[in-house]
């Protein structure tokens, strides 16, 4: 296949990548600079029009956005928040307008969006799944306007599959490295208490779900692509600790993290607990579903 991926010089394009490319698969990368993964193709763009690039998408059998500023962007400044909506959005809009211009429309569109869709708040009792509506916040309503910049693909006939990711943890990369150093370095603890969710999946299994679901014919629509054990922020620490035998402390208290972070703190001190339902539902079967057995594969804990 042919494969274009906007935002695919990242963690988690690098990851999908390179999967595609060790299956002999043709991916084609959308990209301000020049480096990418080795083995694909880089194709210069703006993020914004379709000049000097639409054409291609007349060659491609399926088409991923997956660009975005990253949300650990410290401090949320008026500025900060408006490219958190343009890197989205604008390139979602020029996505879609390459394919309504083109002869040859993919058959398959990938649209990345966020966990956090479901809101900020929600006990455990009380798990988002895919039919749950979106909340009123910043982040929640930055999902709704970044799947809907692109939902427009489907009234051409491009099957669409939104894509709401959880925290992905990797091997040396994404956020689990900035996760793990206060454990590192023996001040390790739940953050804000430990009572909210803490959403993850392992980057196996989120390049495995996304693959998946292009394979699948009968998938579109909405995804979460999270673990499908709910796991709290405390439970999420104290496996981590032990993973590395260090110490489990004492919580840092929400009020400090909100002072020092501000409304970026919501990323660590508050979440929504949510079940992959309909990822499971279909058919796709997780290679790691608990944090302990995933954090020591990450680490390289051996079994036993």
């Amino acid at each position: 296949m042919n494969i274009m991926i906007a935002g695919g010089s990242g963690f988690l394009g690098d990851a999908l990548t390179k999967s595609f490319l060790a299956d002999g698969h043709k991916v084609f990368i959308l990209t301000r600079g020049s480096s990418v993964t080795p083995g694909a193709q880089a194709v210069k763009w703006d993020a914004k029009t379709t000049t000097g690039w639409g054409h291609l998408v007349n060659e491609m059998d399926v088409v991923i956005h997956l660009a975005g500023k990253t949300l650990a962007s410290w401090p949320w400044t008026s500025a900060t928040k408006r490219d958190f909506h343009d890197s989205r959005i604008l390139p979602g809009l020029a996505l879609g307008q390459a394919i309504l211009e083109a002869d040859h429309r993919p058959g398959i569109f990938v649209q990345a969006s966020g966990i956090n869709h479901y809101g900020l708040h929600g006990a455990i009792a009380d798990l988002a799944t895919e039919s749950t509506p979106p909340a009123d916040d910043f982040l929640a309503q930055l999902t709704v306007q970044w799947e809907a910049a692109t939902q427009s693909v489907e009234e051409l006939g491009v099957r669409r599959i939104v894509i709401r990711t959880a925290v992905v943890l990797g091997k040396g990369d994404g956020l689990l490295p900035l996760m793990s150093l206060p454990v590192k370095l023996f001040v390790g603890g739940p953050l804000g208490g430990g009572k909210f969710a803490m959403p993850w999946i392992h980057i196996n299994d989120w390049v495995g779900a996304v693959r998946y679901l292009i394979a699948n014919e009968n998938a579109r629509g909405a995804y979460n692509l999270i673990a499908p054990t709910p796991t709290s922020s405390a439970d999420f620490y104290r496996a981590l600790s032990s993973v590395l035998h260090r110490p489990y402390w004492f919580p840092t208290p929400a009020f400090l993290l909100r002072t020092l972070l501000g409304e970026m703190s919501v990323l660590v001190v508050e979440g929504r607990f949510a079940l992959p339902k309909r990822l499971t539902e279909s058919g796709y079967k997780f290679q790691f579903e608990g944090a302990r057995e995933a954090l020591s594969d990450l680490f390289e804990i051996p079994k036993g």
